[in-house]
């Protein structure tokens, strides 16, 4: 891949203006500093349960007492005030390293598993290991979440770790490259900063597993970059994830919901919803509700979007989108700003139904009933996130059954990546492989399966010369 081929990109548009600026922390070169993790994985060091819950709770006071510097580095980058860096960054790792560390013993206890009669006498079981040295390849969005969940569970798997933050977000780099080393073992994790090149030099160092967040487009060129090695992947892509609005749905919760989600860290959120399809019957209300909900929020002032780009691409979304502007539509490029907007039935071949928005724009389609929505979603490539708003159990079943897609949300939206217990990831075009919780731990662990049999009794009838007798017996057995 060539420097140009290559963007590490938000969790889900790719839109990374490639700096020319590389600094790799630490600084004794990358094949070197992978070098050093792979001789702290043989040593042994990381596997003990005692080592990984050290990390978990260093993960945590890391969080707790750092909060504000990473407060600020997240201002810098994003225009985030405190609560928001907190809430949107800070807040889930802590979670989900505190979940890891209650159960991460009874996660890694060995299973055993039923033996059938032609291989007994034996005992069966799998158990976990970890991989080895692994690879995290953050994004611009959530620049701290997104590179320490990740942490989470690779640590919690018993792995060395190599963390590359986005260059996109230079403050929040910095922070991770400064702290992580004062509170984690600095042997076994490393935060190497730098841009395209660096992310290349890495993938290049085979490592035993990447994970990588990221748009679908650069997302195919870090598996195919991984795969020259054989690396294994897990991916957390994007997409355009669909909302459906029935028509016994209650509108005044959906738009008030919808509009928050939105507005999330100004819909540069992977599993942001992306479009609405609401039911024709419904749908001059939902449109009316949704603008009292935006209304209702003005007061909270949205937070920018990354940059000028980001800017003049959404602009250019909302100008040739056609349809009818019923909210916002100012965009401010030199600002970084851009109003909630909400565009009722775009044209049909509009990018803005086409591509994945990444910010606060929202399309409003209007369909005729539940079949057309499903029919509308199942046109286009799996979504990461599905999200109903409904009051009828069918409607939900039927989404369901009928919709592949990384994770669905009845009457509410995102919250589903706070339950450490459920599986966050992909399918298809949005993703491969999960994390989270339990889902994490395997993720970033081998089972090994594992048989034991005794010496003794050693019937002649496992061994050859195989006679009629023998065959008839072991048919039998089988």
């Amino acid at each position: 891949m060539t420097s140009s081929g290559l963007s590490v990109a938000a969790c889900g548009r790719s839109v990374s203006r490639m700096t020319t600026q590389s600094r790799v922390s630490p600084p004794r070169g990358i094949p070197d500093t992978v070098a050093q993790l792979r001789a702290t994985f043989r040593s042994g060091r990381t596997r003990p349960l005692e080592w990984r819950l050290e990390q978990l709770a260093a993960v945590q006071r890391m969080l707790t007492e750092r909060e504000a510097e990473f407060a600020e580095a997240l201002r810098k980058d994003l225009g985030r005030p405190p609560v928001d860096a907190w809430l949107a960054d800070l807040a889930p790792v802590a979670a989900e390293a505190k979940y890891a560390s209650k159960h991460l013993r009874r996660w890694a206890r060995p299973t055993r598993v039923g033996v059938p009669l032609s291989v007994q006498p034996a005992r069966a079981w799998y158990q976990y290991e970890p991989l080895g040295t692994v690879l995290v390849i953050g994004p611009w969005n959530y620049p701290i979440h997104l590179v320490l969940a990740p942490l989470v569970a690779a640590v919690a798997a018993g792995n060395c770790v190599v963390l590359k933050p986005s260059e996109q977000t230079p403050a929040c780099a910095a922070a991770l490259a400064r702290l992580v080393p004062q509170y984690l073992d600095r042997d076994a994790v490393t935060v190497v900063e730098g841009a395209v090149a660096e992310t290349e030099e890495l993938l290049d160092q085979g490592f035993d597993h990447c994970l990588f967040t990221g748009s679908p487009g650069v997302g195919k060129k870090v598996m195919a970059a991984a795969a020259k090695h054989l690396t294994p992947v897990t991916l957390e892509l994007g997409g355009k994830s669909p909302v459906i609005v029935t028509a016994d749905a209650n509108l005044r919760v959906a738009a008030k919901r919808i509009a928050w989600a939105k507005l999330l860290n100004s819909g540069q959120t992977c599993v942001a919803p992306d479009y609405a399809l609401v039911e024709r019957s419904v749908r001059d209300r939902f449109v009316t509700e949704l603008g009292r909900a935006v209304d209702a929020m003005r007061d909270d002032p949205a937070l920018p979007v990354l940059d000028a780009r980001q800017a003049a691409r959404l602009a250019a979304l909302v100008d040739q989108a056609g349809g009818t502007v019923t909210h916002g539509g100012t965009v401010e490029v030199d600002a970084h700003h851009a109003e909630l907007t909400v565009v009722v039935d775009p044209d049909a071949g509009a990018d803005v139904l086409r591509d994945e928005i990444f910010g606060p724009v929202l399309p409003v389609v209007t369909v005729d009933s539940m079949d057309d929505a499903i029919a509308h979603v199942q046109q286009g490539p799996k979504p990461l996130a599905v999200y109903l708003f409904s009051e009828d159990r069918a409607d939900e079943q039927r989404v369901l059954a009928e919709i592949s897609n990384g994770g669905t949300v009845v009457n509410h939206l995102i919250y589903h990546l706070l339950v450490p217990g459920l599986p966050f990831g992909g399918v298809g075009n949005s993703g491969t492989g999960a994390y989270h919780g339990q889902w994490g731990f395997q993720a970033f662990s081998h089972r090994k399966a594992v048989l034991r049999k005794p010496t003794r009794p050693d019937p002649a009838l496992a061994y050859p010369p195989y006679s009629k007798l023998k065959e008839v017996v072991m048919r039998r057995l089988f």
